[in-house]
């Protein structure tokens, strides 16, 4: 492999993200002893400077083909980075504590293109499993599935819940009556208010108890309707009035106090 030496040593100290950098003490290839070396990792280059403010780096180590294992040395922390091949170099390094060994080897054992394709060929495995399962699911379904709507809020809810009035209220023998509004078919509620069901539905307000009329009663009052027949007329004006403010108020109740 041929490499540039200005196009390495520019990469080596450029303002890119490392993905691993520190002191390691590494040792000669002809003499054992161990040099203290400032290390940078930038994908699968290994570079090492004399200093930490040095300009080019003495040497790099191109992680291809290698394996990086722990090893037995004078000095504590050592591991070591092996390529294959019988004239290969093996590569003794040592850490300044257990957490920085474990992270370098952890960062070395992961910067080799063999690795990131490994990575690679997982993700897309994994991909494509989910893609399978999202399409299966989809035709087990009888109906695709539509477009996301939003929640009703809980004043759109509660305005769901409220009973429809009727434009014209029913009428029996001239008077307005509450019986054909939602809910008149349970008993009105003792304490004279509206009130709610079990359904949390408004009821209407309770029907004022019927009087019964005597047979001399109801002959005077067929009489006097008789003799003037403009009587009938007030008294629908009368009792029509009164079932509307009665209504407006049962609805001023419903609503609550105006803020």
């Amino acid at each position: 492999m041929k490499l540039n030496e200005r196009s390495l040593a520019f990469y080596a100290t450029c303002d890119s993200p490392a993905d691993n950098s520190g002191f390691l003490y590494k040792r000669g290839e002809r003499h054992t002893a161990y040099h203290r070396r400032w290390f940078v990792l930038k994908g699968n280059m290994l570079f090492y400077f004399e200093e930490r403010d040095s300009r080019e780096p003495v040497g790099v180590i191109v992680l291809e083909g290698c394996n990086v294992e722990l090893c037995d040395s004078a000095e504590g922390f050592a591991f070591a980075i092996r390529f294959g091949g019988t004239k290969s170099r093996t590569y003794v390094l040592a850490a300044e504590s257990q957490a920085a060994m474990e992270s370098w080897v952890k960062s070395l054992s992961r910067a080799s293109f063999d690795y990131m394709r490994l990575v690679v060929r997982e993700l897309e495995k994994q991909l494509q499993e989910m893609r399978q399962g999202l399409a299966g699911g989809c035709e087990g379904s009888r109906e695709p599935p539509g477009p996301w709507k939003p929640k009703p809020s809980v004043l759109e809810q509660s305005r769901e819940r409220l009973p429809a009035l009727p434009a014209i209220l029913p009428k029996e023998n001239g008077c307005a009556v509450w019986n054909n509004v939602l809910g008149a078919g349970r008993p009105p509620d003792a304490s004279g208010c509206g009130g709610h069901d079990e359904e949390e539905n408004p009821r209407p307000p309770p029907l004022p108890p019927r009087r019964r009329v005597s047979n001399g009663e109801a002959a005077s009052a067929g009489a006097a309707v008789a003799e003037s027949p403009s009587t009938f007329c007030r008294l629908h004006e009368q009792y029509s009035r009164e079932v509307a403010r009665l209504r407006q108020d049962w609805l001023q109740r419903q609503r609550g106090p105006r803020p």
